[in-house]
């Protein structure tokens, strides 16, 4: 009964670890994405400020260098969560590689979503 529970133990375990790891990919694709959104839609606006007379657009403009400051702060953010991600995605890696061969020494028992069979061992 012992080995069961410790084999099912191993078994969820894994399974989150993977969870985790494939939340974080998941998560570097967003980051990517959040990016180049910010970039493209500063340059679109400032192609579309250039197409209109500034005094025209007198009441936007109090708001511009807001906009520029809260774009530049959100793509530093991003670009510093990018440099510690390669970290957080090996160590998760790393991670699931261990619960792997935690749950094939204990015999498995169940098949692993997600583990092809060269990856086995």
């Amino acid at each position: 009964m012992r080995d069961r529970e410790e084999r099912e133990r191993a078994y969820f375990a894994l399974l989150r670890a993977r969870e985790e790891l494939s939340d974080l990919e998941r998560y570097v694709d967003h980051l990517h994405a959040e990016a180049r959104r910010l970039r493209r839609s500063h340059s679109e606006d400032l192609a579309l400020r250039a197409e209109v007379r500034p005094r025209l657009r007198r009441v936007l403009r109090a708001s511009d260098d807001e906009l520029g400051e809260i774009t530049t702060r959100r793509l530093a953010l991003i670009d510093d969560e990018m440099l510690r991600l390669p970290g957080r995605l090996e160590a998760a890696a790393a991670y699931v590689a261990e619960c792997e061969r935690h749950h094939d020494e204990l015999g498995g028992g169940w098949d692993v979503p997600g583990r092809s069979a060269g990856r086995r061992g």
